[in-house]
């Protein structure tokens, strides 16, 4: 009686367990964060301890800096958000049972965006079109979105159809096991890929100093200009770690809005 007991009870404890899945923030999740830190203590370190001229003192003071992350992280996130606002649909879209047949098109049409050179779309806008913050991120919205695009589609295509089925049997419609089932099932994927545009559009941000958007772009390019390898040192390692820091908080928005049964 009692050897039977222990081991369900054991099972009971077990199954609880998966069912609410791995917590949000964890120790490995302050990792990221605090070599950042770390890196980022160094380097201004290194910064305070070394004689520049005035062009160079310029370029590496607190407020210019300061001013040229927050432009940064601001067009990222837009770039971002506008991302998901177009990808994800279009990744719905292309799921559906009547509109399947746009999936090629969508997908020859996200695979131009990525292909074409982004500096040479940003030369062909300040050239012909317009110039300012709506000309880069529009470039680069379209530069980023085919991975959000391909991982909502896979996302959403990777769904036991057991699962639909079972939802389908509870007389759930067709919008509700939408938002209910298969978004989030998908978050995972989904979110890989949008962490994937988060890091891209972070990287090519600075190519939109060449059209006044700003950034640390105008920063880096400055440096390379006036001939100063060590700004461009400086705006480099601030440039990837600030890539570092928006992915690992994207990954952490994706813990929470993943169910935490497959967490």
């Amino acid at each position: 009686m009692t050897s039977t007991a222990a081991p369900a009870a054991l099972v009971d404890k077990t199954e609880s367990r998966d069912t609410q899945g791995k917590p949000v923030l964890s120790r490995s999740t302050s990792t990221v964060p605090a070599l950042c830190a770390i890196v980022l203590a160094l380097l201004y370190a290194v910064v305070q301890g070394r004689s520049v001229d005035v062009v160079e003192a310029n370029m590496l003071h607190w407020a210019t800096l300061r001013h040229a992350v927050i432009e940064h992280i601001y067009i990222s996130v837009v770039i971002a958000v506008l991302v998901l606002l177009i990808a994800v649909p279009l990744g719905v879209l292309v799921t559906r049972r009547r509109t399947r047949w746009l999936a090629p098109f969508v997908l020859a049409v996200g695979n131009l965006g990525q292909s074409a050179p982004s500096l040479g779309l940003l030369a062909l806008f300040g050239s012909y079109l317009f110039i300012g913050f709506w000309a880069v991120v529009i470039i680069l919205t379209a530069y980023t979105a085919l991975s959000v695009l391909r991982n909502t589609i896979v996302g959403l295509q990777g769904i036991d159809p057991s699962v639909l089925d079972a939802a389908k049997g509870m007389g759930m419609s067709p919008a509700r096991i939408l938002f209910g089932v298969e978004l989030p099932l998908a978050v995972p994927i989904i979110g890989a890929g949008t962490r994937t545009a988060i890091v891209l559009a972070v990287a090519t941000v600075p190519l939109g100093s060449f059209l006044g958007a700003g950034g640390l772009g105008a920063t880096l390019f400055g440096a390379v200009r006036s001939d100063r390898p060590f700004a461009v040192l400086v705006a480099s390692v601030m440039i990837a770690v600030l890539a570092l820091l928006m992915d690992w908080a994207a990954g952490i928005l994706q813990r929470c809005l993943t169910p935490r049964g497959i967490r």
